[in-house]
This record gives structure tokens, sequence and C-alpha cells, in this order.
């Protein structure tokens, strides 16, 4: 049996369904992008058949992704199966994973259907899968809640209709590791044909075991594990890509397993996730958390100065947490951004370069010195100002102060028209706000919630502004940085209104062909 580990990321997919906000496309692939450079073997990302917007988000990564399988879920079901081939057809290498629940609990009170009938869906959703692809999946949900003769019976069942990988999930993170262990074991003693697929699991962390129980999986026989970046997910969330990774090349001599994850860009794709998705990472998280590396006692900083290893277990630098030791400023000329843009692994058609230095001169004269975070972050503004640019800020003027009523005065571009308001309110923010809503000319938008961070370190550090928004039944994420913070503030409305402009345009697009379809 090999001792290489695959790695299977359901961050687009089980993450995102935990979201107090959907991403936008344009979201999902510069997080697929950067589980490409971190190394991921398979990319779950998303649910086709479940909108329109995750069937193109879907479409778009396949089509992009190059280093790693992208996977689409199914249920068990010809139309779900139907969505994810033609969503994944564009890619170059794809798998459909196509699932239905196992145990009792799930059968008799969910599914009502006999044992039997659950068997027949899953062996016919696997050769319908197969017809697209040779790459299926089959996943028996809360397998660890399933009775051990039943699930060995799926196994075997769903092995001889095609599926080269079998999932068996705790997907309501019940078991201990032990217990896990031991059903992953008792598979590999009961299903003969077992050999002739991948056994992979796919942990939920409701007692906090999702990790552990991965591992003792591993150690059974099991090689895929499913997880997500943060253990973000469900309920309490998934395995944590970054510790099982870690975990395997940490202890790689006692425990002997591999995979093929880039270590170093642990760290900056959690920060990327944790942005995009709006969930901060708790500062004693392991391996990624602000306080993994930090050491406060002095003991602990005695030993540290004197070798690295008498508190450190693995070095900052090995998950990707270095020092910048190039300097950006507003000294700095193009030829600096485009190489560290490389260096940071984009490719010269991700961004255009007079349009990113011209941002970071903006920037450098604001704060003086930008780092490698304030540069990503301009070019994901950049493309999110040239991909969703229906809604531009192109004027912001802000007063308030102890005897001043707070006032703003906003220009936006919207479409090829320029629209002015000049509002007051209880703050700079909520004049800006009230401006802006003055021009939409209708009621659906409304702001749930405003959160205020920095992104880096200092008094020079940009202001981060999160905000949730209600808009016709959906919730939408905004995200805008500025050194300003009611600039941040109107930006991150600003990325709301474009993102709900494409999403009213999807709409659009289904009703004109719902009624072409109709006729």
């Amino acid at each position: 049996m090999t001792n290489q580990v695959k790695i299977f990321d359901t961050t687009l997919r089980d993450g995102e369904q935990a979201l107090s906000a959907s991403l936008s496309a344009k979201e999902k692939l510069q997080i697929a992008q950067a589980l490409e450079r971190l190394g991921v073997d398979i990319i779950e990302a998303g649910f086709p058949v479940s909108s329109p917007g995750d069937f193109k988000s879907v479409q778009m990564i396949a089509k992009e992704i190059k280093n790693s399988t992208v996977a689409g879920l199914s249920r068990a079901l010809p139309a779900d199966i139907d969505a994810c081939g033609e969503a994944l057809k564009v890619a170059e290498q794809f798998r459909i994973h196509t699932f239905i629940a196992t145990s009792e609990i799930h059968v008799s009170n969910k599914l009502k259907k006999s044992q039997d009938d659950v068997v027949d869906m899953a062996v016919a959703a696997v050769k319908r899968a197969r017809n697209y692809t040779d790459d299926v999946e089959f996943s028996c949900e809360d397998a660890g809640r399933t009775e051990i003769g039943y699930l060995a019976r799926m196994v075997e069942a769903v092995i001889a209709a095609g599926a080269t990988t079998v999932n068996i999930p705790d997907t309501v993170g019940y078991t201990t590791p032990t217990e896990f262990g031991g059903i992953i074991r008792q598979l590999f003693e009961r299903v003969p044909n077992i050999d002739k697929a991948t056994i992979s699991v796919h942990c939920h962390n409701d007692l906090g075991l999702a990790v552990a129980n991965s591992l003792a999986a591993i150690e059974n026989g099991a090689r895929q594990v499913e997880c997500t970046i943060n253990g973000i997910g469900e309920r309490a969330g998934n395995s944590s890509l970054e510790e099982i990774a870690m975990i395997l090349q940490t202890r790689q001599a006692m425990l002997g397993f591999e995979t093929n994850i880039n270590s170093k860009e642990i760290s900056r794709t959690s920060k990327l996730v944790s942005q995009l998705c709006n969930m901060p990472v708790q500062a004693n998280k392991a391996i990624v958390g602000a306080n993994a590396f930090s050491h406060s006692s002095g003991i602990h900083q005695d030993g540290v100065l004197k070798a690295q290893n008498t508190y450190e277990i693995m070095t900052p630098e090995s998950v990707g947490i270095n020092k910048n030791n190039l300097n950006m400023t507003s000294r700095s000329g193009r030829h600096v951004i485009k190489h560290r843009l490389q260096e940071l692994g984009y490719k010269d058609t991700d961004y255009d370069l007079e349009a990113i230095y011209a941002a970071f001169l903006n920037l450098a004269d604001k704060k003086g010195q930008v780092y490698d975070y304030d540069l990503e972050a301009l070019l994901f503004f950049d493309q999110q100002k040239h991909d969703q640019a229906h809604y531009q800020l192109t004027y912001l003027h802000a007063t308030s102060g102890k005897e001043i009523i707070p006032s703003a005065t906003v220009q936006l571009k919207i479409g090829d028209e320029l629209v002015t308001r000049c509002e007051t309110g209880n703050g700079p923010v909520d004049a800006s706000y009230k401006a802006i809503m003055s021009m939409l000319g209708h009621n659906d938008l409304e702001v749930v919630d405003f959160k205020l961070d920095s992104k880096g370190e200092g008094a020079d550090a940009l202001a981060s502004v999160s905000v949730i928004t209600e808009y016709k039944g959906r919730r939408f994420h905004g995200l805008g940085l500025a050194t300003d913070i009611v600039e941040a503030g109107v930006k991150a409305l600003i990325f709301v209104l474009n993102n709900t402009y494409l999403a009213d345009q999807i709409d659009q697009q289904k009703n004109q062909q719902e009624r072409v379809a109709g006729v």
C-alpha cells in the first residue's frame, strides 16, 4: 500500500456552506488558485446543481485549474450527476463526487427507503457518473453511525459499479479515534474488492476530534483525507488541512506518510481564506493562529533564543511565515512589483501591471512601506474593479467632528452614468452609506453586519472593513481595504453592490432560458 496521502480540499463546498454570506465566483476562483499553489490534489469546487451561480463558479474553476483535479458534488440523483458532468467537462482532469446516506438514522428518517433501495441508488449513481469520467468518488454519508455489515456491503457494491474512491465520513463528528480507526480497519478486512479503490475520510469536528479521527483512519489504511483551510465547515467545522499536512510532515519519520502539500504556502492560503470568507482565525489555532509561534513566558523566550527547537517543533518558515526582506516603497519600480507578484505565484496574465503599479504608488505614498499582503489585496481589488465594474467609486468626501454634523458626498459611476449624492448621518460611514443607498432606487439591500479590522501591523496598517448584507433573501459579503476607514467602508459596500448586480444578471439569464424553454 502506498504511503502517499491525497489531500482533498472542500473549503469551496463544505466550507462555503457554513459562511454567513456566499462567495462570488471570482472569490472562489482566487481561493482555488491558492489551493492549487498549495499542492492540493483534489479541489471540491462546489455543488453545481444547487444554483446557477454555483454551476458557473465550478465551471470557471474547472477551466482555470490545471495542476489539481477539480471535483463537483452531487446527490445520488441523475440531474445532480448530469449537472456535475456539464460543469466539469471543460477541465483537464475532473472528478464527480456523489453520495447518499447509509446510517439507519438517515435511511429510515430522512430517505424513508429500505437499505436495498439505497444500495441500488448508489450503484446507479456511480454508473451514471462513469459515463462522464473514470474518476468517480462515492460517499457513505454518516458512515460513522452506520452498522458495519451494511457499510461493508455498500462499499463493495459501489466499487464493483466503478467507484475509484470511496469516502467514509464521520458526518456528525460522533466517533472517537479508536472507534473510527476500527471502522476503517474492519472495512479492509470485510470488503473483498477494497484494493480496487482509494479509501477516503471526511471527519467533522463536533467533538473536537476531526484531525485525530482522520489520522487514525490514515494509520488503518485510508489514503485520502477530506479537509478545509482553517478547518471551516458545517457546524464546528471539518478536519483542518494545515493540521493534517503538518502532522504528517513534522512526524514523518514516525508515521511514514507523505503529501504533496507545499507547506510554505499554508500561512498565505489561511489568511486569504480567512479574509474572503469573513471568518477570523482564533489566535491559539494550531499552525496558523497569531500565537502559534509566539512565546510569552520568559523561560520559553530564553529557550528559543538559545535553541529554536526547545519550544518550536516546526519553524515559522516551514508554513510560510517569513519576514519581508524586500522593502517596497514609493521609490520602487514596476520591475520590483512584477518580481514580487511572480514570487507570490501570479502570472503576467493575472493582472494589469500598470493598474497595479498605480494603485501601489498611491498606497505607498499614504503608508510608506508596502508588504506582500498589501500587494495581494491590491491585486484582488484590481480584479474586482475590472471584472465586476458596474459600480465604481469616483469621488468621496466625508466630514465629522465633535461640533460638526457628519456628512458625506459620494460619486459613483453606475454603468456609464456618474451619480452624486450628499447625505448626513450618525457618522461619516453612515452618511456615506445613506448617500449610496439613495442612488440605488430600491430598498432591497440591508446592511446586517459591519466589522472593522486592520490588515497588517502598526499605525499605518490598512483598514479592512467587512460587511454582510441581505438582498432578495440572500446574504452577500463585501470587503474593503484602504488607509482611510471611511473609504474602506465605502469600498466594502461597493464590493457587495457589484456582487448583487452579477447575481441579478445570472438570475435574469436563467429566467430567460426558462421562458425560451417554455415556448
